[in-house]
């Protein structure tokens, strides 16, 4: 049952940065993408009926991470207290962007809307990827399962280590890079024209960045935590994570040069899923892993509720899921195709 709900967590984070990471990359590339105040609208109009639904994903995932594992919870909402300040805050001003700049007639405000949404898009994109590394890495447990980490301190991946350190800044920076390739997609997706055009050749430039920080995060991630191979050396199928990793980055390459925008959107979000699943897969048991003594890391089994909580809550899950996935079919199916700037706003 524990395993079952890594799997179901694992599951939410994706379907998040999935969904909500292209709506995070196209805000990172917006203003390369939109030349005019014309043009920038094609964003808002292409993200503007989902941006704030794919937003769900996160809160559920931290709502089960409640249910499910309450000690992770109490030990990463406590240690992770000022960046998840960061985040909330950063969340709230990217809506105040998106939903404000069309509020104002005056081009000076909506250019000042359209920054904060870009600002906060990039900023949040970075922190999501230096979270990620912090949990690869590990964080300074104690014994009694908590930590606390200052924003920085000497930038290094052992002892008294901080939200950012080289390892983390790293995970950031190929975050935003993802996720603005990602977003550069679904602009072109939605899009036709020049905007089409600058958007597909946005996300073809980014390519070759994405591939080269791919392989050097991995590395990385060798060198600073090196059991992450345990599991594959365990369990050979696991090797299939990587093939598809691969493959989905040729994908994207072949498929945005043939101007086939769906397919390239597509290999994109299979590369992501492909590795954050490989991060889960790596270091499963463990959920947040110390980074000082390996038998003070939380796992799935000395983190999880009670088995009577996890059955209930899975029956309580599968039931919010279905109606949860009726209602993204419904708006993806109902918004799809290209978006037009006809109107004045979206």
């Amino acid at each position: 049952m524990e395993t079952l709900w890594f799997v179901i967590v694992a599951f939410l984070l994706t379907a998040y940065v999935v969904l909500d990471g292209f709506d995070l990359g196209a805000g990172a590339v917006h203003f390369l993408i939109g030349k005019t105040e014309r043009e920038r609208r094609a964003t808002f109009q292409a993200i503007g009926p989902v941006w704030d639904g794919n937003e769900v994903w996160l809160v559920v995932a931290g709502g089960v991470l409640f249910c499910a594992f309450p000690r992770l919870y109490a030990s990463s909402f406590g240690g992770f207290y000022l960046p998840l300040m960061i985040v909330l805050w950063l969340l709230i001003l990217r809506g105040v962007g998106v939903e404000s700049r069309s509020q104002f007639i005056n081009p000076v405000w909506r250019t000042f809307f359209d920054f904060v949404f870009s600002a906060a898009s990039i900023l949040l994109a970075v922190f999501f990827g230096a979270a990620l590394g912090n949990v690869i890495r590990g964080v300074p447990l104690n014994s009694d399962g908590y930590f606390f980490e200052p924003l920085w301190t000497n930038f290094r991946t052992t002892g008294q280590v901080g939200i950012l350190d080289w390892y983390t800044v790293l995970t950031g920076a190929l975050a935003l890079l993802v996720l603005s390739m990602h977003g550069g997609l679904w602009m072109a997706l939605k899009t036709d024209g020049e905007i089409n055009t600058r958007a597909r050749k946005i996300a073809i430039r980014l390519w070759g960045p994405v591939v080269a920080l791919t392989g050097i995060s991995l590395a990385a991630t060798i060198y600073v935590r090196p059991q992450a191979l345990d599991n594959f050396r365990l369990y050979r199928w696991g090797w299939l994570i990587p093939i598809v990793v691969v493959l989905s980055l040729l994908g994207i390459f072949i498929y945005s040069r043939k101007g086939s925008d769906l397919r390239a959107f597509l290999a994109s979000s299979v590369y992501i899923t492909g590795m954050l699943a490989g991060a889960a897969f790596a270091f499963y048991p463990y959920v947040l892993p110390s980074s000082t003594d390996p038998g003070l890391g939380l796992t799935i089994s000395n983190t999880a509720a009670g088995a009577y909580g996890l059955k209930v809550g899975l029956v309580w899950w599968t039931i919010g899921i279905v109606l949860a996935l009726g209602y993204f079919t419904f708006v993806y199916r109902h918004f799809a195709g290209k978006v037009t700037l006809e109107g004045e706003e979206h």
